[in-house]
């Protein structure tokens, strides 16, 4: 039974989405990338990150260089940064019910902290950050291995597909949300547990799993 659920940062509890674009659009022009436009960004919304960088021309082995710049004038920017709607209700619902949270995220553990303090949210107790956009299974593993979890009492939420792909490299079950960053057409055929529509679906889902062991016993 699950007792714990993990959340992606960007994309599913912060709506960052117009300060990715802004900081992105920064560093794009410092570099000579192509800029993220308002009328393209539905397109790269049906990208895979190796798709978007190659449209963008951002050589993907530049990434791990650039982020550094781009957690920085993300800081900056952090004021602009807001909860998406439901997701402090649905925290708080979590807490109330007795379920741990966790954020694992590729931003900064100190621009999370940041938000969260700033939003008044203190429930959320752990957080694991790594800079790579590939290396979600490893901090998911490592969570399970630290706090003595085993991979069936997590649920993560998550917005991209390479949430999902991490997901089922660390054999967790995992909810994509579809107010992120990614769309449903990009996400779909990598087949995550469960599509939610709002934040409040998330305590659907653990209802029914509460209500379905229950009638087991």
């Amino acid at each position: 039974m699950v007792k714990c659920i993990i959340f992606d940062f960007d994309g599913t509890l912060a709506d960052s989405k117009d300060v990715f674009i802004s900081v992105y659009n920064q560093i794009a022009a410092k570099n000579k990338y192509r800029a993220i436009e308002p009328d393209t960004l539905a397109y790269l919304q049906t990208l895979t990150i190796n798709e978007r960088c190659r449209y963008l021309k951002v050589p993907v082995y530049r990434i791990p260089f650039l982020a550094v710049e781009f957690l920085n004038l993300y800081k900056n920017a952090l004021q602009h940064v807001k909860l998406f709607e439901g997701i402090r209700e649905m925290l708080q619902s979590l807490h109330r019910e007795g379920f741990e949270t966790a954020i694992i995220s590729s931003n900064v553990k100190s621009n999370i902290e940041l938000f969260l303090k700033a939003n008044e949210i203190g429930s959320i107790t752990r957080i694991y950050c790594s800079r790579s956009l590939f290396g979600k299974d490893k901090l998911i593993k490592a969570f399970l291995k630290k706090y003595g979890m085993t991979a069936d009492q997590i649920l993560y939420v998550g917005d991209e597909l390479r949430d999902i792909v991490a997901c089922k490299k660390a054999g967790v079950r995992v909810a994509w949300v579809e107010w992120g960053y990614d769309i449903r057409q990009a996400v779909i055929d990598a087949d995550p547990d469960y599509l939610l529509s709002k934040p409040a679906d998330i305590l659907s889902i653990l209802n029914a799993e509460i209500n379905s062991q229950s009638q087991l016993n």
